[in-house]
Order: C-alpha cells, then sequence, then structure tokens
C-alpha cells in the first residue's frame, strides 16, 4: 500500500476543487471525541452494591472478555487510544469511581474515589468528562430521582449531582482542561400520567439547587440531556427537549443532543445550527439507534456524516464538545470503541474536504450544481487522506487495526472469566 502517492493524488484532486487538505488535517488534529468508559463493561460501574441495571439501560449480548476492574477497564483503553488517531477525551459516569471495596453511596462520592482516573488521564494527556449516575440504585427503583415526589429521594439526588459537579471541576483543574459534567435522569411514567407539570416543576427546582454554587467554566461545564422516551418510560419523561432546550437557555447550561434520544427518523444534525443560535456550546452524544434508543455502534452512515458536516462546514469545532454513547455486548468491546470513534473522525475529515463550492454555488441560487456537487462529492478520494492521517498519527492504516484487537483477545481478553 503507498500511502503517500495515494495521498498525493487525492490531494491534487481536492486541490482543483479549492479544498486545502493539510488545512483540513490540522483542523481535524485538534477535535478530540470523549470516549465513553460504559462501553467497555456494559454499563455496570465499580460500585459494591451488586445491583442490576435500571432507569431503561440494557446491554445486550455477552462477549467474553468484558472488563471486570478499573485496571481491566484502564488497560482495554489504552489498546483502544493506540489504534485511533489524534489526542482524545474519556467520559466517565459516577459508578466508576473506585471506593477501596467499601459501600460509599452516590451522596457521598469525592474527587478522592477517582484520584487513579485523574492519574491515567494525566499520563496520556487525555480530558476526562463527568456525569452523575441516576440509575441502578434503590432510590432510582420506581423511574424517578430529582423530579421524585419523595423530598428525600430529591434530596439524596441533588446532592449525588452537586458532588459530581465538584468531582468534574476537581478533573479540571488537575489536567488543565475543562470537564463537561453532564446531567441525565430516567425520570418518567411507562403509561399516561395525570400529572405531567408537577415532576417538572420539581425537576427545575432540583437542578437549579444542583447548580446554585458557581464553578469556574474553566473547570467544568454543566450540561442537561433529554430524552423522547425509554424504557419503562414511553408515555411521559419529564427532562424532555422542550423541557431542557428552555432550561438551558435560561440559565445559560449546555444542552446535550443524543442521537438516539429523539424519533427514529429525526436527526439531531438539524438542531445543531439551531441551538447554537441561542447557546454558547453544546454537547452531542453520537450513538446509532435502530428502531429503538438502541445505542448500537456507531457506522458510517447518511446521519453520521450529517452531525459533522453541520460542525465542521460552519466551524462549530470549539462551540460542539463530541461525546460518544453507545454500548453493545455482542462484539469484543475493544473493536466497538474502535471502529465507532473512527467512523466519528473520519466523518469529520469527509466533512471538513467539502468543496466551497457547494455553499457558492447555493449563495447564488444555482441549486442545480449544488446538487451535482453534493453528488460528486461522495465518491471523492477521501478514504486516501484518512489513511495519510492515521499513518502520520501513528495508528493503523485501514482494516489492520484488527489485528491488534485480535491479538489482545488472544492474550488479554480470553483469559477473562
Amino acid at each position: 500500500m503507498n500511502v503517500e502517492k495515494s495521498f498525493s493524488l487525492a490531494q491534487e484532486r481536492y486541490a482543483g476543487l479549492g479544498v486545502d487538505v493539510e488545512h483540513a488535517l490540522k483542523i481535524l488534529a485538534t477535535i478530540p471525541i470523549s470516549l465513553h468508559c460504559w462501553q467497555g463493561d456494559d454499563v455496570g460501574g465499580f460500585e459494591n452494591f451488586g445491583g442490576t441495571l435500571t432507569g431503561g439501560i440494557m446491554a445486550t449480548g455477552n462477549y467474553p472478555g468484558k472488563a471486570r476492574t478499573p485496571d481491566e477497564l484502564r488497560a482495554d483503553l489504552d489498546q483502544t487510544l493506540a489504534l485511533i488517531p489524534g489526542q482524545h477525551r474519556l467520559n466517565l459516569h459516577a459508578f466508576y469511581g473506585e471506593f477501596g471495596g467499601k459501600k460509599v453511596d452516590r451522596d457521598a462520592i469525592e474527587p478522592k474515589h477517582f484520584a487513579n482516573w485523574i492519574a491515567w488521564a494525566k499520563r496520556h494527556g487525555l480530558g476526562l468528562d463527568f456525569n452523575p449516575t441516576c440509575f441502578s440504585h434503590p432510590k432510582s427503583a420506581d423511574g424517578f430521582t430529582l423530579s421524585h415526589a419523595d423530598q428525600g429521594i430529591r434530596k439524596f439526588w441533588i446532592e449525588h449531582c452537586i458532588r459530581s459537579r465538584e468531582i468534574g471541576a476537581a478533573m479540571g483543574k488537575a489536567l488543565g482542561k475543562t470537564c463537561v459534567t453532564n446531567v441525565w435522569i430516567p425520570d418518567g411514567m411507562k403509561d399516561t400520567p395525570a400529572d405531567r407539570n408537577a415532576p417538572r416543576a420539581r425537576l427545575a427546582d432540583s437542578l437549579d439547587a444542583i447548580f446554585k454554587k458557581p464553578i469556574s467554566p474553566k473547570l467544568n461545564l454543566d450540561a442537561v440531556e433529554p430524552k423522547l422516551f425509554g424504557i419503562g418510560s414511553e408515555s411521559f419523561v419529564v427532562g424532555s427537549h422542550e423541557f431542557y432546550l428552555g432550561y438551558a437557555v435560561a440559565r445559560k447550561k449546555l444542552l446535550t443532543l443524543d442521537a438516539g434520544h429523539y424519533h427514529p427518523t429525526e436527526s439531531i444534525a438539524d438542531k445543531i445550527s439551531s441551538v447554537l443560535q441561542f447557546l454558547p456550546e453544546i454537547l452531542l452524544h453520537v450513538s446509532r439507534g435502530v428502531r429503538w434508543d438502541s445505542d448500537h455502534v456507531v457506522i458510517l452512515n447518511d446521519d453520521l456524516l450529517a452531525i459533522a458536516r453541520e460542525i465542521a462546514v460552519n466551524g462549530f469545532e470549539k462551540r460542539v464538545h463530541i461525546g460518544l454513547d453507545y454500548f453493545d455486548a455482542s462484539i469484543n468491546r475493544v473493536a466497538a470503541w474502535t471502529i465507532g470513534t473512527r467512523n466519528m473522525i473520519r466523518a469529520l475529515l469527509i466533512a471538513l474536504l467539502e468543496t466551497p463550492l457547494i455553499r457558492t454555488a447555493e449563495a447564488a441560487g444555482d441549486f442545480t450544481t449544488r446538487l451535482a456537487l453534493q453528488e460528486e462529492a461522495k465518491t471523492l478520494p477521501f478514504g486516501a487522506v484518512w489513511d495519510f492521517y492515521c499513518e502520520q498519527q501513528g495508528v493503523p492504516v485501514g482494516e489492520h487495526w484488527l489485528t491488534a484487537v485480535n491479538d489482545y483477545e488472544k492474550s488479554v481478553l480470553s483469559k477473562r472469566n
């Protein structure tokens, strides 16, 4: 494979369309993707409660090699990061803390429980993002947390989220990279509620209590995440898109757009430029729903390309925080991370290589040329540029990363019970 020769020919082809390929690659190298820790252990976490997944969370499959300890999970992430071009981030949930075998309830978590994660991230030059874990807990068993009618339960989850923000700030300070702390709750009802208003009023009050203490945006950014429905909350979700959009605009918080949290035919790509008219920054959870919010591994499909295009073509790289959110237990988990992350980066590259002639044609009202160029772009040699970028970044080119994953499975993953 002559990567350099293919790249040179591709670069020449793109130059004829007014695209500076080298500039595109420089921008691409500055865009971090936040990998989600929960792909590596099927959203199990490391609490000592022995509970099962609740809150509409479900990982399907039983592929061997699941990480059972924080050290195993970090080792799997080390292998994954060696296969992905660029410098990236890790997104942690609160129940991935290290509690020394003790039962530390979620309203008592502290930055010290994440000291090993911070040290690991520092060694790798990574940033960390964070999430309170408002599911898979006895106090979320009836499907309500921050909007619960019981004030005592609301207080518990408010304290958990307050502590999560403080942990996020500690991560941001220790690493010198701003942490994004995202609040998602499973609150909702399976069947039609009699009162939709009261839970939402309670949720707004709870969020205000959580965010009351100011934290420097250099250390931590707060995000809130809506959802259309979930397993067990098919008829009513307290934190709907409209609720959190209004809350984010009114309280100056980031809005999280999750690709799996809307109607199956509804793309979050169209929402990006709309929301950014009113908010300085947003968070994305890039996923792939199949018929429902099924969190399949991200593939290079039209939905992903549309999301990447909205970010890259509009110059939103600094305003959009990109995180992944899927968990597939039916295939090798390191491969799942690698496939999804490489596809997200590849989609961004394709968007960065878009010819400016398309927008020029649109501005001139020449929609014939716009459509023609959009279609011609689908067969441009972006693959040669991608291969060059991978080689330049010191990671395997093409499908050769699979060799490393297969070797890792034989030497490490297959030895886990």
